[in-house]
């Protein structure tokens, strides 16, 4: 499929072909079985995420190829190209009204959705909770045993093709009102304290050792963070900018919200 999808992306007079359209719809529907994936675990800790551009794409040319169509569900009317997705009982996913995923999406057995919203592209793996008003954006990766907190925004990437989408390994809890966008990874069994932002650009600093240890748009696993702020130099004078901080482990022995809380209070510190 990965050479029809790259011809029809470099010839979209092909968008008014059957054959090319029955390709694009079956990447989606592998993509909402979870039988695909825009980005690609590595098989080892000493390799990366691969990006399947070429998924993106095909993403891309769904939007293209629908239409506009006018859904109910309930007392709610929806008008858009992507349609919703319908087999939660079967799935095994607990979506509580109005929790919204896309068609295009995959939710793994165990996962709950409270009313919050996943995007097409994403995969959201077991016994993950999405919980009220957090959003799951386009082709985001959420690893397993991950709590997003109510009001968290994972952000979401469908262009540039080659663009990192947002990767949130196994076992981390993102605090409430979190904002994490453009590419950042956060390692596995993380801790994000309460109105953290992480963006591709961010300075992530670990002070928990006698010098200070700067990261970019990554957060390195069994971290526990903190918003913060360092000063910096503009013409019109000296200015503090957000960052977030490292002040702490996870501790092997405790569980995810032990550990923030055991940290905030080891620095005398309240989010």
């Amino acid at each position: 499929m990965v050479q029809e999808i790259e011809a029809i992306w470099e010839n979209r007079s092909l968008l008014t072909d059957g054959e090319s359209l029955n390709t694009i719809r079956k990447v989606i529907d592998l993509l909402d079985r979870g039988e695909l994936r825009v980005a690609t675990p590595p098989a080892n800790e000493t390799d990366s995420w691969t990006v399947n551009e070429w998924v993106k794409k095909a993403i891309l040319l769904y939007f293209s190829s629908q239409k506009m169509q006018a859904e109910e569900v309930g007392i709610f009317t929806f008008n858009d190209k992507i349609p919703l997705k319908t087999n939660f009982a079967e799935a095994k996913v607990r979506a509580v009204p109005p929790a919204v995923a896309r068609y295009g999406s995959f939710q793994a057995p165990g996962v709950i959705l409270m009313p919050s919203y996943v995007n097409i592209g994403a995969y959201v793996d077991e016994r993950t909770m999405v919980d009220t008003w957090a959003t799951v954006g386009s082709c985001a990766q959420i690893g397993k045993d991950v709590h997003l907190s109510g009001g968290v925004g994972i952000g979401g990437v469908l262009e540039p093709p080659q663009a990192a989408p947002v990767i949130i390994e196994d076992g981390a809890f993102i605090g409430s009102r979190c904002i994490v966008v453009e590419g950042a990874h956060i390692g596995k069994r993380a801790v994000l304290g309460a109105g953290v932002t992480i963006t591709g650009s961010s300075k992530i600093i670990d002070v928990t050792g006698n010098e200070p240890v700067e990261y970019k748009g990554y957060v390195p696993a069994n971290s526990v963070v903190i918003p913060g702020s360092y000063a910096k130099k503009f013409p019109a004078g000296e200015y503090h900018v957000p960052c977030a901080i490292i002040i702490g482990q996870r501790k092997a022995s405790t569980d995810l919200k032990t550990s923030l809380n055991d940290a905030l209070r080891e620095n005398n510190i309240s989010v």
